[in-house]
């Protein structure tokens, strides 16, 4: 049944999603990657799309900006629609001082200054973490494309604008990047069972005063859409 978010119906969306923040990157990789795309879903302008990939079927749709958005999408997929897998592909701010432009970072793990576990009481502090079968498809694909990629733990903050000015303390953590939906992604694929990566271009480097254009964010980042989708095939 669809859901006040979703307009899908069962069977609609693919056993594999992947899940950028922006819905016009969906519809960029849908239309650019996927054989005969399908538009299942346009409520709130959050636009997915089914289709095939190297003979393997693929969904792709959009989560919007933050945890909550996120926290609500991927629950739907994973408890309403059956969907086992998502791999988030969005952007991040390089904070480490190893970490460049246009650069892939695949998120180990992803630390947090949200309140989302709250939810599940549990007594101690919750370690948001990546699936290992999406995790190290990821990294085979990356390998295999020549990529320059790097593995770590990012930090995905409920903050766009900081005003404590925080992130020189997170890469003092060997934090690779901030971004602003992965841990809530991670936990939702805990608590139901299922697989979740976070693969991200890095779109700026607030340290290093450098940034790409939000259009350049939309359409150009093929490296981490190309590697998203060989870990959905072989994941498949």
């Amino acid at each position: 049944m669809p859901t006040p978010h979703n307009s899908a119906a069962k069977g609609d969306i693919a056993k594999t999603v992947l899940m950028p923040g922006d819905p016009l990157r969906a519809k960029f990789i849908a239309e650019t990657y996927l054989e005969n795309p399908v538009c299942y879903n346009e409520v709130r302008g959050m636009l997915g799309y089914t289709g095939t990939y190297k003979g393997v079927r693929i969904s792709v749709q959009g989560s919007g900006m933050g945890i909550p958005s996120i926290g609500i999408y991927s629950w739907e997929l994973f408890n309403e629609y059956d969907v086992d897998n998502i791999i988030r592909v969005g952007t991040a701010g390089a904070i480490a001082d190893n970490v460049n432009l246009r650069e892939v970072l695949i998120a180990q793990s992803a630390s947090t200054n949200s309140n989302y576990a709250a939810q599940f009481d549990l007594p101690g502090t919750y370690a948001p973490t990546a699936s290992w079968k999406l995790l190290s498809a990821a990294v085979e694909a990356a390998k295999a494309k020549g990529s320059i990629y790097h593995v770590g733990n990012i930090f995905s903050s409920d903050t766009f604008y900081d005003d404590s000015s925080s992130l020189s303390k997170w890469a003092k953590m060997g934090v690779l990047g901030v971004e602003m939906e992965s841990a809530a992604l991670y936990m939702n694929a805990a608590r139901a069972g299922k697989n979740a990566l976070c693969i991200l271009t890095v779109s700026d480097c607030p340290f290093k005063g450098l940034a790409t254009t939000a259009e350049e964010r939309q359409t150009t980042f093929r490296d981490m859409m190309e590697i998203a989708l060989e870990a959905a095939v072989s994941v498949s």
